[in-house]
Order: structure tokens, then sequence, then C-alpha cells
């Protein structure tokens, strides 16, 4: 059986040679960007020194850990973390369904072909260009600050109010990637069977009993594995939005772990703690999503 099995594998790599090829790619960069570097995460338990390297650096078990948890800023950004994740889950993540249901709706092609190269585009913006329009943008002197004094109203110094902050994070992250998030609820409803779309017609449904009932229940499963893999990814906000748009007087609702990883671990080259910070990070990103997977299947969805 074993050589048997052996040999269909080595028939189906000569005849599937060039798809091995195109893996091998993709397959190196997660070898040595994601496995290989597994290895640091013994440095969250050791007092790391750069001149020591890891197998000279002292073992300190769960010290690091410990002064994380200990630290009276840890309730304050885990708790702005879990908030804004939550934020842009709530808000964030039905954005995109809608646009590909109302791109799919459209039937002249020029405006869905400019419609949807408006929606994709701010995606290839970096945030440190982005982040420069937005703090153009809501400065005091900003577009919107001079409609509200032409307007009579008094300037509002935005991104230094905490009332604010958060809320413009939110916005400003949908606007800048739901655009591009919509591709893959594009090609899920364009795969649905038109024959379903042509019965429901023909028994006088609506176009909103269509959507109902047919389009979202056929993109379902595509729907419940985004949402799985986004919930693993709840706590890693991405360092770039926030550092960019944030300052010391919104620390309060806007300082997140991966700003305080940077702060606190890396600019004073405790990279032991900074280790210990995003390894605890990533052990609750893993639970979240062994949990959310889990709920998934019972709805016909799930990763594995």
């Amino acid at each position: 059986m074993k050589t048997a099995t052996r040999g269909n594998w080595r028939k189906h790599l000569r005849t599937e040679w060039l798809l091995y090829v195109f893996l091998f790619p993709g397959l190196l960069y997660f070898i040595l960007f994601k496995y290989v570097p597994m290895y640091g995460v013994l440095i969250a338990f050791q007092d790391y020194s750069p001149f020591l390297g890891m197998s000279g650096s002292e073992f300190v078990g769960l010290k690091h850990f410990e002064r994380f948890f200990a630290d009276d800023e840890f309730l304050t950004v885990f708790r702005n973390t879990l908030l804004i994740s939550v934020y842009k889950l709530v808000w964030g993540f039905p954005v995109p369904i809608l646009i590909a249901l109302m791109l799919n709706e459209v039937r002249i092609s020029w405006f869905k072909r400019t419609a949807q190269t408006l929606f994709y585009i701010p995606h290839f913006f970096s945030w440190v260009i982005f982040g420069g329009i937005v703090i153009n943008v809501l400065s005091g002197t900003g577009m919107i600050n001079n409609v509200l004094v032409f307007l009579g109203f008094e300037p509002v110094l935005f991104l230094g109010e905490k009332a604010y902050f958060r809320s413009i994070l939110i916005i400003t992250d949908i606007l800048k990637e739901s655009g591009w998030a919509s591709i893959i609820y594009l090609a899920a409803i364009t795969g649905v069977d038109p024959s379903l779309y042509e019965a429901a017609r023909i028994d006088g449904a609506k176009k909103r009993h269509e959507i109902w009932y047919i389009t979202l229940p056929s993109i379902r499963s595509t729907i419940l594995i985004l949402l799985v893999l986004q919930l693993g990814n709840i706590l890693e906000l991405g360092v770039q939005q926030v550092f960019m748009l944030y300052n010391p007087l919104v620390y309060e609702v806007g300082d997140i772990i991966d700003t305080y990883v940077y702060r606190v671990g890396l600019t004073e080259q405790k990279f032991s703690f900074a280790t210990a910070v995003g390894l605890f990070q990533s052990v609750v990103g893993l639970v979240l999503i062994l949990i959310a997977n889990r709920i998934a299947k019972r709805y016909g969805g799930g990763v594995w």
C-alpha cells in the first residue's frame, strides 16, 4: 500500500510539477518568516541581551509576563485594543458585504468599473500617506474645520479629542480597506447559480428578497470563514494606523498593545518584554480563532 501511494505521489508530481513550482515561493515565505522566527519566542522567558545571545541570556521564566500584567497601563491598553477591535468588527465587517451586493446589482459596465476602482484605490496607499491625508483634513486649519468655521461653529481638534479618536480610527479603516475586502464577496456572489434568481423572479420575488433569501445564504460559508479569520486577529489592529494618528493627548483611549510594545519594549530596548507581550497577544488570538471556528462549524462554515 505504501509503495502504491508513493508511486501515485511521484506520478502526480511529474504531471503537476508546475503547480508545485508556483507553490514553492509562498511555502518558502511562510517557513522563513512565520515558522523559523518561532524559535525567538524563547526570548520572552529570558533577560535577553544582544551581546550574550539566546544561549547566553539568563532564563527568568514568567517574569516579563508578570510585569506586563502588573503594569498600570495593562488594563488601559488591553481595553483599548479590545474595544477598538470589536468596534471595527461590528461596524466594519458588514461594509464590504454591502459594497459587494451593490456592485453586483450595477448593470452599467463603465459605471461599475469606475466605482470598483474608486473603492479599491485607498487600499494601495500606505498608512503613512493615507494617515497624512486624514491629519490634513482633520487639522485645525483642515477642510472640515474650514467648513465648520464657515457655518459659524468653533474649530475642533479632532485628533486631540478623546471623544472622537476611536471613531476616527474606525471610519478611516473602513474607508481604506472595505473596498478591497469586498473583492472576495463579489467573487463569491458571481458563483451563485443564476437559475436561482430566475426561479425567484418567476415566483414574483423582489430584489430585496433575492438578496436576503438567495445571495446571502449562498455566500454564508465565505462570510463565516472571513469572520473566523478576523476574530483571530482581533488583538492585532495594525500598528501603522494608530501610530500615524495618535498622540499623547489620546493615549488613554488610543494606546493599544502594538503601540505599547513599540513605546515601552522596543524604544527602551526591552526585547524580552516586547516578545512576552507579543506572545500573549498571539495566544489570545489563537484561542479566539479556535472558539470562533467551532461556533462557525455549527452554521455550516469554519476554516477546518
